[in-house]
């Protein structure tokens, strides 16, 4: 028998060790078969770093201290050196559960879950605080604990909200939010399983949503004006939003220069930071120059940027602003309804279609990443046609 040892190993069917591992069964213990004070090896498992193994490489100890790389309570390879007891698995040197998920805390699932969403899915602000909001809501739920996170647990959690009154719309969001962490609580190795992909879709309504005929939008953009610069910057920004159908979100991030005085188009950012080119009319066009000439200036400060819309401060202006002029505006249109910025945007979209735009021209306008989404236009024309037939037609 050809035998080779370091430190003088015990050797068993002709193979080696070093710096005093035992090896039984044939199993080759020079690379993580180092013992400390020369433990044996019976059953072939290696283990690293001075870890005690016996009875095919299970930790002899249960719980004792395992180094990188070295074996588990259950013969399992454990990396970056986690402690094991009970048999429990241990992963990048988290202790985790008899369940098989880490035992990770609530701050740390809720703060790693809104970088994911931040960066790596690239959701808007107001995304990213709705659904930290909805998780935190779950974990409520779930006395801040991942454990017991089920499907069972899922359907319990929104039937409570249900009941509760809450709306459809927010049902569906909340739907979408838990299928979307839960994911990412598997693949992060937090849950076992992904219940999230049992849950079914609740739908949200799709109302009509209420828009201006042409008549009131062109009551809206010809009230008179003084050249103060409030009434110049209101006056632009209500044609841009008319002329362009652009989010609200979407015009307050706009800069000067992204507007193409010469092409009439002005560049937007959207949703997912997908830009696309969006053109204006004349009337949009005179009273962004009379506000950049006239307005502008008297209100930009060292640190306005080049920010296209400014607030009475310097500062860029803010959602909230936006949203005032336009319910102040409305407010002077008899018979208009009471709308914010996102009614300038359906009224847009419709009075396009009713135009004869076509139903991908109006999609591109107004960044709908689906074709369906846009479609829901169609439908307020058709609406809006009934109503005139049943007016006008003697036998309607």
């Amino acid at each position: 028998m050809n035998v080779g040892s370091g430190s003088g190993g015990y050797v068993a069917n002709g193979e080696s060790t070093v710096d005093g591992g035992s090896t039984g069964g044939g199993e080759d213990a020079a690379r993580g078969g180092n013992m400390a004070g020369g433990g044996r090896v019976v059953g072939g498992e290696g283990v690293a770093s001075g870890g005690r193994a016996g009875n095919g490489g299970e930790d002899a100890a249960r719980g004792g201290r395992v180094g990188s790389g070295g074996g588990t309570a259950d013969g399992r390879r454990v990396g970056s050196g986690g402690g094991t007891a009970d048999g429990r698995r241990v992963v990048g040197g988290e202790r985790t559960g008899s369940g098989g998920s880490p035992e990770v805390g609530r701050e740390e699932v809720v703060a790693e879950f809104g970088r994911y969403l931040r960066f790596e899915r690239d959701l808007s602000p107001h995304t990213v605080r709705a659904y930290l909001g909805d998780v935190n809501a779950l974990l409520d739920h779930l006395d801040g604990r991942l454990e017991g996170l089920d499907i069972a647990t899922l359907r319990e959690w929104l039937a409570e909200q249900h009941g509760a009154g809450k709306a459809r719309a927010t049902l569906a969001r909340r739907t979408a939010c838990a299928r979307t962490f839960t994911a990412y609580c598997h693949r992060r190795g937090w849950l076992p399983v992904d219940p999230g992909l049992l849950l079914g879709s609740a739908k949200a309504p799709r109302p009509l949503p209420a828009v201006l005929d042409q008549r009131q939008a062109e009551a809206v953009l010809e009230v008179g004006s003084t050249g103060e610069p409030k009434e110049l910057r209101d006056q632009a920004l209500l044609e841009l939003l008319y002329a362009t159908g652009v989010r609200v979100s979407e015009l307050c991030a706009l800069d000067v220069d992204d507007v193409d005085r010469e092409r009439h188009i002005v560049r937007v950012l959207g949703k997912g930071r997908k830009e696309r080119s969006v053109p204006f009319g004349l009337p949009a066009l005179r009273a962004l120059d009379r506000w950049c000439i006239h307005g502008r200036p008297l209100w930009v400060k060292a640190g306005s940027g080049p920010a296209l819309f400014l607030g009475v401060r310097g500062g860029r202006i803010d959602a909230g602003t936006v949203r005032r002029v336009v319910h102040a505006r409305l407010a002077q249109v008899e018979g208009a309804p009471d709308m914010g910025p996102h009614g300038l945007r359906h009224t847009a979209a419709t009075h396009l279609l009713e135009g004869g735009a076509d139903l991908r021209s109006v999609q591109e306008v107004l960044g709908h990443a689906s074709l369906n989404t846009t479609q829901i236009y169609t439908h307020v024309s058709i609406e809006r046609l009934r109503a005139a037939y049943r007016q006008a037609h003697p036998r309607a």
